[in-house]
């Protein structure tokens, strides 16, 4: 069997449904896709933690455009009123945290009103938990759920794999590596990139007004330079959500983490606020009106609890299994915003 090249039928929209039955590609992918769901369900029930089944609306956006935001979010109209498709499900399963004492997961589609792009897709798979806990708690898990997929990813589909998309030691690396991953602050990031490249610097850090992030160049560098994988932690807080934790410890920072792997940020992660009294001061720091998530700050003043969640792009993942360039080649079904639906 021939290595199997990336598909490129996704930039013919009308005739991508027929090519893509004919692209052993996407014959690789729909496995892949199916190997991640069945085995993040033995995974998280092998943890007692519970599946969540969730609408696909939400009135209460996790990415509203307030400072730290990194996604614009897809308003619709259903039934007469005014509402939004989910960027995250983030909320409800700190709302299932209170149901569940060992944590909710799901997998299920998100949306983005960007256009798409090489790293973005309009629509995509989310796979998010929430679980009691700290961010090391929660890092811990995000390792132990990598870790897993890669291993059952070689069990179940590593022959194959080696002889359709080839050198597959880059999956073996990751099953097999012990102990958590490396992880270093964004200081220690932005000191790194800054020795090695000196004035170019602003290429891979970008500087705003209180606050820093990096670039996907920088994201690049950083995972070749520590192997393929690293955890970059404690953002600055304006660069973060407002329902991420501030670090008490780093000063003018949040207890969040993103875990660069293949294209870059593959997953990010999160410790929340336990009190109303710190999310409302959070709100306000981030210039985002309360009204829409009064039922969250009420969730909060009447149950609080200590939480921490993760997100993973699942085609970002099965991106770094197939060694892909271009993420718009991870959909089956095209979906592009602005865009006729074909299929």
């Amino acid at each position: 069997m021939e290595i199997i090249k990336e598909s490129n039928s996704w930039k013919d929209q009308n005739n991508h449904y027929i090519m893509a039955l004919k692209d052993e590609w996407y014959r690789q992918l729909i496995k892949l896709e199916n190997l991640v769901t069945e085995e993040t369900v033995k995974f998280y029930s092998m943890k007692g933690i519970i599946t969540m089944h969730l609408p696909v609306t939400t009135g209460s956006i996790s990415s509203p455009m307030g400072r730290g935001s990194d996604s614009l979010p897809v308003k619709v109209e259903l039934c007469g009123v005014e509402t939004y498709l989910a960027d995250s499900m983030q909320f409800l399963l700190e709302y299932g945290c209170r149901l569940s004492k060992n944590g909710c997961y799901y997998i299920m589609p998100c949306f983005r009103g960007e256009e798409a792009d090489e790293r973005h897709l309009c629509q995509f798979y989310h796979s998010e938990v929430e679980i009691p806990g700290t961010l090391d708690t929660i890092m811990d898990l995000a390792d132990e759920y990598i870790k897993y997929l890669a291993n059952r990813i070689i069990c179940r589909m590593g022959e194959q794999l080696r002889k359709t998309v080839g050198d597959i030691s880059h999956i073996e690396k990751i099953a097999n590596h012990k102990g958590n991953f490396r992880k270093i602050t964004f200081d220690k990031a932005e000191e790194i990139l800054k020795k090695r490249y000196g004035k170019d610097i602003n290429k891979y850090i970008e500087y705003y007004d209180g606050w820093r992030n990096i670039t996907k160049r920088a994201e690049k560098a950083l995972i070749e330079i520590f192997d393929g994988i690293v955890w970059i932690t404690n953002y600055d807080e304006l660069a973060t959500p407002f329902y991420q934790k501030k670090d008490q410890k780093i000063k003018g920072t949040t207890k969040n983490a993103d875990l660069l792997m293949g294209i870059g940020e593959t997953i990010g992660c999160g410790e929340r606020h336990q009190r109303y009294e710190q999310l409302l001061d959070a709100l306000n720091k981030h210039e985002v009106l309360p009204n829409e998530y009064n039922w969250y700050i009420e969730m909060k003043k009447q149950f609080p609890m200590q939480t921490s969640g993760f997100g993973m792009g699942v085609e970002r993942f099965l991106m770094w299994v197939l060694k892909g360039k271009d993420i718009r080649s991870m959909q089956i079904c095209l979906r592009f915003n602005g865009d006729d639906i074909v299929v």
